[in-house]
């Protein structure tokens, strides 16, 4: 389940890296414009702007109170979206056992038929049990989040203030190095704190897709003005928090689980067996050969007689 969040979010930030690569135009004299300027980046400035006059006209901190803003407002949503899928993860530890047995009789499956047979009945047990594929996660809040990344981005790179200003000696309107390892060790340690308390088979599948993402994370964030960085590193100390909130609730996830699998038993899907193949069938699909040699043998008596 994790691995699908982990994946939503690598989608994400790429579709953010091509979006971000030149959506704004500009004209002879270097002046921007375009719907992007007009709509997120001018009032992406203006807030900006107003946020750093409530800060002492420092931009730095004017991020970071963007990004806590945003956070806050979407820390509901976002919770509630992990709550869901910490509950799936802990339906499919329940299923596990049932889960390994159809994986190990579909490996030892030596016809195709009999794969996609076990492959449904795979399916059949997630159904059955209320697991769902997508494992509760959704990407609403990256998605709501990516017009202010853009905003961000281009208010940053043509704003003549935002470009030049500074923030703990480190210049918001260039990459930084400093900045894009913060971001990415911030989403690190979120990945690693949502892996506490989970069996090692499922950490083991986690693994890959929970490094992915800070790669990701770090990728854009030196590619791009160390104001995003800043606020992506701000963001990952957000993520561990929410991470944190739900690994506090998880023994309660797993008690509610656990009651309701008492009342509603884990239902195993009858094994199918593909269906048999008649010797009609057999006999379509491998027609008898023809004997050759007799062939031979007649074409040679007609062409005596001929003679």
């Amino acid at each position: 389940m994790k691995s699908k969040k982990g994946l939503t979010l690598t989608i994400t930030l790429g579709t953010l890296a091509l979006f971000l690569s030149g959506c704004v135009q500009t004209t002879k004299a270097g002046k921007p414009y375009g719907f992007v300027y007009e709509y997120l980046a001018k009032p992406g400035q203006n807030v900006m702007e107003w946020l750093s006059q409530l800060f002492g006209n420092n931009y730095g901190w004017a991020i970071i109170g963007l990004t806590v803003i945003v956070r806050l407002v979407l820390l509901p949503m976002m919770i509630n979206q992990q709550r869901k899928s910490t509950y799936q993860q802990e339906k499919m530890s329940a299923v596990r056992p049932q889960m390994e047995k159809i994986q190990a009789r579909q490996k030892a499956a030596t016809t195709q038929e009999e794969k996609a047979a076990i492959s449904n009945e795979l399916m059949q047990l997630y159904r059955d049990n209320g697991i769902s594929m997508t494992g509760g996660i959704g990407c609403l809040p990256l998605l709501i989040q990516l017009p202010i990344f853009s905003a961000l981005y281009y208010a940053i790179r043509y704003s003549p203030e935002l470009s030049k200003a500074t923030f703990m000696g480190i210049s918001l309107g260039k990459s930084s190095l400093i900045l894009a390892i913060l971001a990415f060790l911030s989403y690190l340690a979120q990945g690693y704190l949502s892996m506490i308390g989970l069996p090692e088979e499922q950490k083991k599948t986690m693994r890959l897709m929970l490094i992915m993402s800070p790669v990701m994370i770090l990728f854009v964030s030196m590619s791009a003005p160390a104001g995003l960085g800043l606020y992506f590193f701000v963001g990952g100390l957000f993520a561990c928090l929410q991470t944190l909130i739900i690994n506090f609730f998880r023994p309660r996830i797993r008690r509610e689980v656990e009651a309701e699998l008492k009342k509603h038993p884990i239902k195993t899907p009858t094994p199918t067996q593909p269906k048999p193949v008649s010797a009609t069938e057999s006999k379509l699909s491998h027609p008898r050969p023809q004997n050759n040699a007799g062939r031979g043998r007649n074409a040679g008596k007609q062409q005596r007689h001929h003679k």
